[in-house]
């Protein structure tokens, strides 16, 4: 059983690397830290902040489309009902 707040570990991993990586930059670019020789630059600091955040949008997005789903369940559903829809325009049909 999935529950539907829970991400998958790759995701997750994805998500800490791009936190880490962002915070190593930002830490950097602050002095607080002094990273090795290839990663002291700035930019250096700069590709890793851009990769923090690229690293951190896969999450952000399967969250807003589980968000998606489950807010409007009728707009994500694959299945074309046509059907129901015929049903529906007889019954609401002003001509019966």
């Amino acid at each position: 059983m999935r529950t539907v707040g829970v991400l998958p570990k790759s995701v997750l991993i994805l998500e800490t690397i791009g936190m880490v990586s962002l915070a190593l930059a930002l830490l950097s670019l602050n002095d607080y830290l002094t990273l090795p020789a290839p990663l002291n630059s700035p930019l250096a600091c700069v590709v890793m902040i851009f990769l923090g955040v690229l690293l951190m949008l896969p999450a952000a997005v399967l969250l807003m489309w589980r968000v998606a789903q489950l807010l409007a369940p009728q707009l994500m559903s694959r299945t074309s009902d046509v059907s129901s829809r015929s049903a529906r325009e007889k019954r609401d049909d002003s001509n019966h």
